[in-house]
């Protein structure tokens, strides 16, 4: 993360504790066994990239991989700490990473990069860390299309409406309010074109994309509408 995210994110860190610590509450819930789905078996080292208060992090130790959390965002580190003392957490940036080269054996970025103002330093970092040939990097975004196709959220089956630009990358920001928690989410919008160049041009080779369903438990009232069309875009991907 720039300074800039850094500080949004520690401005919102109070919100974002109790919204992502609230369960069942946000889309982490229901697609979060998507995600271990692309995970290679637990080996070597496993960093976080932008962990957060840490819920992805204490489901990896949980899952019997050993992880470091890595944030910027000071509340939300120490909020990381305090839940999972047992654990490894570290203040960095996505762009610094406080490890060797060829040293971690996978990198975790769950809806991080599209809050990265620079992710080409970014991938380069996580390139740089990544063991040569074995070394993996498995993320979640929000989905691409997500910022340009809408519908009414009320019906499941109403028409989906092209209502923004696609291609170009832009910068987003909005907030969210639902069950008396309010969270303003700030990034930006790239194309899945633009974060293939990025991965291309950090010499990590794409070996998957899924575009998740959430799990089928989950409530149909509120999820049942992204089983139509994508809410996320998840990628493995191979250092070469």
């Amino acid at each position: 993360m720039t300074t800039t995210d850094k500080q949004h994110w520690e401005s919102q860190a109070a919100n974002w504790i109790e919204w992502a610590r609230t369960p069942g509450f946000d889309a982490y819930w229901y697609y979060r066994e998507r995600f271990f789905e692309i995970l290679p078996k637990p080996g070597g080292l496993t960093v976080d990239v932008g962990c957060g208060e840490g819920r992805l992090s204490r489901d990896l130790a949980e899952r019997g991989y050993d992880v470091t959390g890595v944030e910027p965002a000071p509340t939300l580190l120490q909020a990381a700490k305090d839940a999972h003392p047992e654990g490894t957490y570290v203040h960095a940036e996505a762009a610094d990473l406080p490890f060797e080269s060829d040293s971690v054996q996978l990198l975790v970025s769950y809806n991080n990069l599209m809050d990265i103002d620079d992710l080409d330093g970014a991938l380069r970092e996580f390139a740089r860390v990544l063991t040569p040939r074995t070394g993996r990097l498995c993320i979640t975004i929000v989905h691409p299309v997500t910022d340009s196709i809408g519908f009414d959220v009320r019906d499941a089956d109403a028409p989906l409406v092209i209502t923004g630009a696609y291609l170009p990358t832009a910068a987003f920001s909005g907030v969210a309010e639902r069950g008396g928690l309010t969270m303003h989410f700030s990034g930006w919008h790239r194309s899945i074109t633009t974060y293939a160049k990025a991965l291309e041009d950090a010499e990590l080779l794409i070996e998957t994309i899924r575009e998740p369903l959430p799990v089928d438990d989950a409530p149909a009232a509120a999820w049942d509408r992204w089983r139509r069309m994508p809410m996320f875009m998840q990628l493995r991907a191979l250092k070469i």
